[in-house]
C-alpha cells in the first residue's frame, strides 16, 4: 500500500517544532538526507495500546510532513509469543488512526539476509559461537560496577565458528545450547556492548516461515539491519532504546549492507524492493498516563483472568478498547499534539487524554436526548393521544449539521435526578409545585407525585403551560432550570453502558505494601443501565458518537448496537468528575 505524501506546511498550517522534526530539517538542509523514510515496527505479540498511538503518529506523521514514506514492519523474530490475530489488529489500528504504509514488511522477510550478515561478522572476527548456558552468560556478564569476563569460547577460529553456526542453522543442536554472540568488549561501561547475543536456537514454528528456521535473530540485530535494508533514514524509538543505540550502530556499521550487495542477493533474486542505507536512531519519551497500566503482560493477565471483557473492553488502554469506548482518531492525534515530543519520561494526567476527546466530540458530535435513569412525567392537561414533532438542531454550533425531528407526547421520560420531592438548597430543577423548562418544548409545573408501595416515586403528574410553547407569547418566560426529556410514545429502550476509569488510584503500578495493580481495580468502572433514547439516536450506525445532552458523550457500540436494540457506551463525561475526588 502507498500513502500520498503530505507537505510539512499542509498538516496544520504551522510547522511542528519538536526536536525530532528539527533534526530532520537539519539533515535535509545539510544534504545528509535527500528523502525521509521511517518505519513503525511493532512486535505482533499483543494488541497496540495508547502509548503506541504516539509512536504511530510520530513515525507516519514525520514521513508525511516531509514528503517521505513510512513502512509498517512487523518484528516477528520471537514466534513463540506471536499470533496472526495480533497482526490483523495492528494493521486495523494503524488504518483506523488515519495512516497508510508505504510497504508492509516483516523482519522474517529478511531472515536470509540477516543470516548472511551474521556469517560476514564471523568471517570478520566480529562474532563467535558461544557454548555458555544462559545462566553462565549472565554470570560472565559482570555488573554495572564490575567488568565482565570473556567467554572461554570467544577465541574460536573463524572456520570453527562458521561450522558451528551453519550446524545451528541446520537444526543440529537443542534449544539454548549455543548462541552466536558479537565480539565487542566485556569491559564496556554499556552492558549492551558486552558481547551481546545475535542469534539463539529455538525450534519453534514461525507463522510466516514455518519450520524453515531453528535459529532466530535477537531484536537488536534484526531491528538495526532491517532498518538498514529498508533504507530507513530516521529510526524513531522510545527512550529505553537509548542505551541500545551503540549496539544498533555497531551492527549497521559491521554488516555495512549499503556496500554489501552479495548479502542482499536473497532479496534481489525475489525482486524485493529495498534501498539499503545507514539509518540514524533517535529516541523520544514514552507516553504514560495515570490511572492506567500499559504493560502487555499485565493487560494480558486482566484478560485471561476475566477481570475485563477481552482486549477490546472499553476500559482497556488498547487501541481496540478505546476505539470501542468512543475515542476518535482525531482525538488521539490532538492528544499527541498536546503532549508533544520530548526526551523526558513522565506520568501524564489522564485528564489530558479525556480532555482531547471532549474537545473533539464537542466540535463534531451531534446532539441527542437520552434518559439513563428514567422517571415518567405525564402532561395531564393535553389529550391522551397528543403527539407532535419538534425540530431540534443536530449541533448548536454548526448550522450545516441541519435539524432532526424529535417526537413530543403526553407521556415523557425525564432523569430521576432532575426531580426532588424535598429539594436541597440551590436545586433548580423540578419540585412539587415548581416550574421547569422542558428543553425546546415548554414549561411544566409538577402538581402531583405518584408512588409505589415502597414509597418510591414512579410518576409525576404535571401541567404544561401552553402559552410557553415554542413560538407562543410566553415562550421566553423565565424559569430557573431546564431539563431534557424523551417522548415515551416513540422512545426506544436502550442498553447504556456507563464506563469509567479502570483503576481507583493514579499509579496502580506502585506495588508498595505488597499490593498488586489488580487490588486497585475500580468496581464502578462498568455499570449497565436500561434507559431510553430518542428515535434519531437509535438509528445511529455503529461507532457513531453523540453528546447525550446534559449527560455525557456516548458511542453506539461497535459490535452490539442495532436500531432495534440500541447499545451505547459512555465515552467520557461532560466534565472531569475525578478532579474533585482528591
Amino acid at each position: 500500500m502507498t500513502s500520498t505524501p503530505v507537505h510539512e506546511a499542509a498538516t496544520d498550517g504551522a510547522a511542528r517544532k519538536d526536536f525530532i522534526r528539527q533534526i530532520v530539517r537539519d539533515d535535509l538542509a545539510s544534504g545528509r538526507q535527500t528523502a525521509i523514510r521511517t518505519r513503525f515496527p511493532p512486535e505482533p505479540n499483543g494488541y497496540l495500546h495508547i502509548g503506541h498511538a504516539k509512536a504511530i503518529c510520530l513515525d507516519f506523521g514525520v514521513a508525511q510532513e516531509f514528503g517521505g514514506w513510512c513502512n509498517l514492519r512487523l518484528d516477528d523474530t520471537n514466534p513463540a509469543k506471536e499470533d496472526p490475530e495480533y497482526v490483523k489488529a495492528i494493521q486495523d489500528d494503524v488504518h483506523w488512526l488515519g495512516f497508510d504504509w508505504h510497504s508492509l514488511r516483516h523482519a522474517s522477510d529478511y531472515f536470509e539476509v540477516l543470516y548472511l550478515a551474521a556469517e560476514k561478522l564471523i568471517r570478520q572476527g566480529d562474532a563467535f559461537v558461544c557454548d555458555l548456558t544462559p545462566e553462565q552468560i549472565r554470570e560472565y556478564r559482570g555488573t554495572l560496577t564490575e567488568p565482565g569476563r570473556n567467554s572461554p569460547w570467544r577465541d574460536r577460529s573463524v572456520e570453527e565458528n562458521l561450522d558451528l553456526f551453519r550446524r545451528m542453522r541446520a537444526g543440529e543442536f537443542p534449544d539454548a545450547s549455543r548462541t552466536l554472540r558479537a565480539k565487542i568488549d566485556m569491559a564496556a561501561g554499556n552492558m549492551n556492548m558486552r558481547d551481546p547475543a545475535l542469534y539463539r536456537i529455538k525450534h519453534v514454528e514461525h507463522q510466516n516461515t514455518g519450520n524453515a528456521w531453528p535459529i532466530y535473530p535477537m531484536y537488536d540485530f534484526a531491528h538495526s539491519l532491517s532498518d538498514a535494508i529498508e533504507g530507513i533514514t530516521h529510526s524513531l524509538c522510545t527512550l529505553e532504546f537509548e542505551d541500545h543505540r551503540p549496539l544498533y550502530d555497531w551492527c549497521v556499521e559491521k554488516a555495512d549492507l549499503a556496500h554489501s550487495p552479495e548479502l542482499l542477493k536473497p532479496l534481489t533474486d525475489k525482486g524485493y524492493p529495498f534501498e539499503a542505507g545507514k539509518p540514524r536512531q533517535i529516541e523520544f519519551s514514552r507516553l504514560n498516563f495515570n490511572y492506567l497500566v500499559m504493560s502487555k503482560r499485565k493487560l494480558m493477565a486482566l484478560v485471561q483472568e476475566g477481570l475485563v471483557d477481552g482486549w477490546d473492553d472499553p476500559r482497556m488502554p488498547t487501541l481496540q478498547g478505546i476505539r470501542r469506548r468512543g475515542y476518535t482518531p482525531s482525538a488521539l492525534r490532538l492528544m499527541v499534539d498536546r503532549v508533544g515530543i520530548s526526551k523526558q519520561n513522565s506520568l501524564l494526567d489522564i485528564s489530558i487524554l479525556e480532555g482531547a476527546l471532549r474537545d473533539d466530540l464537542d466540535a463534531h458530535a451531534q446532539r441527542r436526548m437520552a434518559v439513563i435513569d428514567p422517571l415518567k412525567l405525564v402532561l395531564t392537561n393535553v389529550a391522551e393521544d397528543f403527539e407532535e414533532t419538534l425540530a431540534f438542531p443536530n449541533h448548536p454550533k454548526d448550522e450545516s449539521a441541519g435539524t432532526r425531528e424529535v417526537p413530543f407526547s403526553r407521556e415523557l421520560w425525564i432523569e430521576r435526578e432532575d426531580f426532588a420531592e424535598v429539594p436541597p438548597p440551590g436545586f433548580k430543577r423540578l419540585t412539587v409545585g415548581g416550574d421547569v423548562r422542558l428543553r425546546g418544548a415548554g414549561i411544566v409545573r409538577c402538581d402531583e407525585v405518584v408512588k409505589d408501595e415502597s414509597g418510591k416515586v414512579v410518576e409525576l403528574r404535571c401541567t404544561l403551560d401552553l402559552a410557553s410553547r415554542p413560538g407562543m407569547e410566553g415562550a421566553n418566560r423565565k424559569v430557573k432550570g431546564t431539563i431534557h426529556w424523551v417522548g415515551a410514545k416513540r422512545a426506544v429502550a436502550a442498553e447504556i453502558r456507563l464506563y469509567d476509569r479502570l483503576f481507583t488510584v493514579p499509579d496502580p503500578d506502585n506495588d508498595e505494601g505488597g499490593k498488586s495493580y489488580k487490588d486497585y481495580l475500580n468496581p464502578e468502572s462498568r455499570r449497565v443501565v436500561a434507559g431510553y433514547v430518542e428515535p434519531a439516536a437509535a438509528t445511529a450506525t455503529p461507532e457513531q458518537s453523540f453528546q447525550f445532552e446534559r449527560i455525557g458523550y456516548f458511542v453506539a457500540d461497535r459490535y452490539d448496537h442495532t436500531a432495534d436494540k440500541p447499545v451505547f457506551n459512555r465515552s467520557v463525561t461532560l466534565r472531569d468528575t475525578w478532579a474533585t475526588k482528591g
